[in-house]
């Protein structure tokens, strides 16, 4: 894998928390994916050097800040999907990167339809960040949060019936009491973090932070990823674009109305493999 913009320190200072952590030193100060003369190095990283790479900003003393971040892909013209599903624009390093990303999380955020239509499974175990998870307190795995409004979900697949952590179900006081007591004998946990039907973003955030998830993952789809925006929760952006074409009429990797100002994120990092483009954004 190759960095192609390395983050020197004098941009690293400027940069918001968590993005020195991007710079050309792997996990234990080694000079890393970019060689002592700033060149690029190809070779296959880490998951160490991934991790340090992908770090959530250090926790602030007292009550920690929730940082949530978005991993999506997209093709060169705009396709956040083919046929329905991520795994066609997808590559094995774009899977690599997905899972460090759940491991470092607390907790994968996940709209209702896009666990429909990927089949998500409960996360499991990675013996390779076991360590580090233990030691920042976090469970084995991350927990998956379904957003939905209706609770029209499956309980007899696997995040309900197999998960090593509690699945959670994110939907408004107003659900349907029928759907939330199934979703209960299931299993779940209902987390209510909506007054009507409806998740309001920014209070679901702050609802997943009281029960101690602050590393915040979301994984979209886009309806979903769109509803963050607008609520201007969304702290950053792990983006692949794929070097594929689609055309026809898949989502973009954010959907829903546009918001007033477009909202200016600051480029952390970027790596490349095979002509996959992997960036970091963060919030100015």
């Amino acid at each position: 894998m190759r960095r192609l913009f390395p983050v020197t320190e004098e941009t690293a200072a400027q940069a918001p928390a968590g993005g020195a952590r991007t710079s050309g030193r792997g996990p234990e100060g080694e000079v890393s994916p970019a060689g002592r003369d700033g060149s690029a190095v190809d070779r296959e990283w880490s998951l160490a050097e991934l991790a340090a790479a992908y770090a959530y900003p250090e926790p602030s003393p007292g009550a920690p800040r929730p940082w949530l971040r978005a991993n999506m892909v997209s093709s060169l013209d705009g396709a956040a999907q083919h046929e329905g599903r991520s795994q066609p624009i997808s590559s094995a390093t774009d899977m690599r990167i997905f899972g460090t990303l759940r491991a470092l999380a607390d907790v994968v955020v996940v709209g209702a339809e896009t666990v429909r239509q990927e089949g998500y499974r409960p996360t499991r175990v990675r013996d390779e960040f076991a360590a580090a998870r233990a030691a920042a307190g976090q469970t084995p795995v991350p927990a998956i949060a379904i957003v939905t409004a209706s609770v029209e979900l499956d309980f007899t697949l696997p995040l309900f019936t197999s998960p090593l952590v509690p699945t959670l179900v994110l939907t408004g006081a107003a659900a349907a009491p029928d759907r939330i007591a199934a979703a209960e004998r299931a299993g779940a946990q209902v987390v209510i973090a909506g007054e009507g039907m409806g998740v309001e973003p920014a209070r679901a955030v702050q609802v997943l932070a009281g029960l101690g998830h602050t590393r915040l993952l979301t994984e979209g789809g886009p309806r979903l990823l769109g509803q963050l925006i607008a609520a201007d929760v969304l702290d950053e952006l792990c983006l692949t674009v794929s070097p594929t074409l689609t055309a026809g009429n898949a989502q973009r990797i954010a959907g829903g109305p546009s918001v007033a100002v477009p909202h200016r994120f600051e480029l952390a990092s970027l790596l490349e493999q095979d002509g996959f483009l992997f960036g970091r954004y963060c919030r100015t």
